[in-house]
């Protein structure tokens, strides 16, 4: 991976951070972290 796409990668995820948190009051993130939490734990039980 470039320079120049890790920038533009990380300027995308921050801003949509800053989108979801000034739009929704991060209620979106907040779903995701706890689903993603939820199937990391799912898979550490198969393991």
């Amino acid at each position: 991976m470039t320079p120049k796409i890790a920038t533009w990668l990380g300027l995308l995820l921050t801003f949509g951070v800053l989108a979801d948190a000034f739009l929704t009051g991060g209620d979106n993130l907040l779903f995701l972290a706890k689903k993603l939490f939820e199937l990391i734990d799912w898979v550490a039980f198969w393991r």
